[in-house]
This record gives structure tokens, sequence and C-alpha cells, in this order.
């Protein structure tokens, strides 16, 4: 999982909600476009092109506004913008893998829930470099596992992706001659966006494997 900060809403979504009277109550199941893409895109932005999730790069077509706590359990928060995220795959297709969003779908289960506005998210997961799959920090941690399982972060098709991510920034010749504080730098320049504004696919995978190299944990 990634961490996520939240900035403020699109004004185009907070007018379209302060529209609300009693004859017409504005829910998500309502809510069109130009404000749903509006809303799309400022999601997008704030993640600086990476899934809220995974952490993969994604664009507007092939990603989707997904609700943190389901709209099923939580209507409530169904429009509520600290509630929401841009999130991979925008429409499914028979036999390709679900992972993310789509694979929450509606289970949540609010006391072992991790969310990407937690500070320290990141931290509670480890990564292999051999193979890219993802782990709990601590053995004991059963939200991490949790999330882990209710995301699908560890199905091939993301551990090939992170493995490959992984072993591009961390071959053996150069973790072999790298100092700490090489380490400390590649932590803090992967989660840093390009001039354009977009992270690193896996870019906090990659930061936080540089961690896991300074604190021995592999």
């Amino acid at each position: 999982m990634r961490r996520v900060v939240k900035g403020a809403e699109p004004q185009a979504f907070t007018d379209w909600k302060a529209k609300g009277n009693d004859e017409w109550r504005p829910s998500y199941g309502v809510l069109q476009n130009p404000e749903k893409r509006t809303l799309h895109e400022a999601l997008f932005i704030e993640q600086e092109w990476s899934c809220c999730y995974c952490g993969r790069l994604i664009s507007l077509a092939d990603s989707h506004v997904e609700h943190f706590r389901p709209q099923e359990a939580r209507e409530d928060l169904a429009i509520e913008y600290m509630n929401l995220h841009a999130s991979c795959i925008r429409e499914t297709e028979p036999g390709a893998p679900l992972h993310c969003g789509h694979a929450k779908g509606g289970n949540f289960e609010e006391s072992k829930a991790i969310s990407p506005l937690d500070l320290e998210c990141e931290q509670r997961f480890i990564y292999s470099a051999s193979n890219g799959a993802i782990y709990p920090s601590n053995k004991a941690d059963e939200s991490a596992s949790y999330m882990a399982g209710l995301l699908r972060l560890d199905i091939k098709f993301l551990r090939d992706r992170r493995a490959e991510a992984l072993k591009h920034a961390f071959d053996d010749e150069f973790v072999s001659s790298a100092t700490d504080d090489d380490f400390r730098k590649l932590a803090q320049a992967y989660r840093q966006p390009d001039t354009d504004g977009r992270l690193t696919s896996f870019g906090h995978v990659l930061s936080r494997y540089a961690e896991q190299l300074l604190e021995h944990v592999l």
C-alpha cells in the first residue's frame, strides 16, 4: 500500500454538492460529467499518476474513482472527498486479474482496515526483490495481512511487475557498492514526482526497499 496525502476537493465538486435542497439530494449515483470527470482528474493529479493501493502508474483512461469505505457500508461517505481516491483498472474484463479497488468491492472490515491516508501505512509492509512478494513488516500485524489479501496485492500480476522494478533499481552491483547515504537518498527520491508531476511506477515500493536495505530487512 502507498500513502496518499489529500488536498482540497475541486471547487466544481463542492459547488455541485451545495446544490442540494429539499427536492434533490446529491449522491454518488447521480454524479455526472463534468463534475465527475473533474473529481476524477483531481484525485488522479493529487496521487501523482499512481494507484492509491498498488502504486503503479495509471491514467485517467485506466483508473476509476474509488471509495475506500464502500458505498454499500457507508453511504454517508459516498461523496466525502477524504474517502475518495483514484484506483487502477477502469473496467473489469473477463479473465483479467482483479486487484486494488475492484478486488475490494464492497468487502470491508473497519476494525482491520489500513487507509492510504494513514501516516505509517507504507511502513507496515516489506517487499522481496527476488519475486516482488509483499509481506507485513510485522508478522503479527493482522491488519496488514488483511489489506494485502483484501486488495489482492500479492497476485502474480503485481508481484512480477514489482520484481522487475526492484531488480532494475537495485541490481546486485549497485547494492554491493552503495552506502547508507545512497539508500537514504533513494528512499526520498522515489517518493518525489518528476517535472510532469508523475511518480515512478511502484515508487513507494522502491522507497520502502531502500529503507529495508538501511534496516537490513530483506
